[in-house]
């Protein structure tokens, strides 16, 4: 009896350990075959010569010399970076501005937070959709502006090919600054007020309150704005699909809109390939080293 019940007893400890295992084991499958697989397969494709179809015939780097040779990707890695730069510090500007806003202890602060939240429950397209009908020259802001007597005002960005590009950064800012008020002002929440009163009490002013002691406090608020912001700029399609289509012209390409047209459009899948890998790899250079410094402190 006493074998019977150690064999139950260790039968019934193996699937308690087994048991988490067996259920998260199809999606960790999943995980490895369609993301990881597909990744790997990607990284294969931007080694051969596959147009409009996968070809397993290797050229080596050919496709990467071919990318950056082409105007075409020299405009989106130049757009990308006027874009990621300018979306990273208006972001973080606006959205460390609502959120010193917010931490006042204002009255309605739950209504007034969830307003600057909602256009980050909005999809890329409809705010994309939304901003090019308000840009519109023949239909949004400079139209009314016309209908309302001021008709020397112009705002026809959208249009231009030197100043198009800022529509893109525009609307991604309205989008995602309630994001980063949120990341924040949890930030500014968890400060401890006894610092902040001391301070006080020996005479800091607001300005140096802020400069000395908050903002500091804020820095892994503001790495992960920033890894957050980077990412998101680095793989921005939709919206500029919907809002200026990467254009005039090439006014707004960026790397993931060269991407999908030459791998779908033109049929140079493996140029395409060598995109997508050259954009993997930008942002695992801002993840991995995020990812590596947090863990690092956690360790410490």
């Amino acid at each position: 009896m006493a074998s019977s019940a150690q064999r139950s007893g260790r039968a019934g400890d193996f699937l308690r350990d087994a048991l988490p295992k067996i259920v998260l084991s199809p999606s960790l499958a999943m995980v490895l075959i369609f993301v990881y697989g597909f990744i790997a397969f990607t990284v294969y494709l931007s080694f051969t010569d596959s147009r409009i179809l996968p070809s397993f015939d290797l050229v080596g780097w050919k496709n990467y010399i071919n990318l950056f040779r082409l105007r075409a990707w020299t405009i989106a890695i130049k757009n990308v970076a006027i874009f990621g730069s300018l979306y990273i510090v208006f972001c973080c500007a606006i959205g460390l501005m609502l959120a010193i806003f917010l931490d006042q202890k204002i009255r309605a602060e739950g209504f007034i937070r969830s307003i600057y939240l909602y256009p980050m429950a909005l999809s890329f397209i409809v705010t994309g959709t939304a901003w090019k009908w308000f840009l519109d020259p023949g239909i949004g802001l400079e139209a009314v502006m016309h209908s309302w007597g001021w008709t020397s005002f112009q705002f026809n960005w959208i249009k231009s090919n030197q100043m198009a590009i800022y529509t893109i950064v525009i609307a991604a800012v309205w989008q995602t600054s309630g994001f980063v008020m949120a990341m924040f002002l949890a930030g500014l929440r968890g400060i401890d007020g006894e610092v902040l009163k001391a301070a006080q009490i020996d005479g800091a002013s607001n300005f140096s309150l802020y400069r000395r002691i908050v903002i500091p406090q804020l820095r892994p608020a503001f790495m992960s704005a920033i890894v957050v912001l980077a990412h998101m700029a680095i793989k921005s399609y939709d919206l500029v699909i919907a809002l200026t289509g990467g254009g005039p012209g090439r006014a707004t390409e960026l790397p993931a809109t060269f991407m999908y047209s030459y791998t779908f459009t033109r049929n140079q899948m493996g140029i395409g390939a060598a995109s997508a890998v050259i954009m993997l790899m930008s942002v695992a250079a801002i993840m991995v080293p995020y990812l590596w410094s947090e863990l690092r402190e956690k360790k410490q």
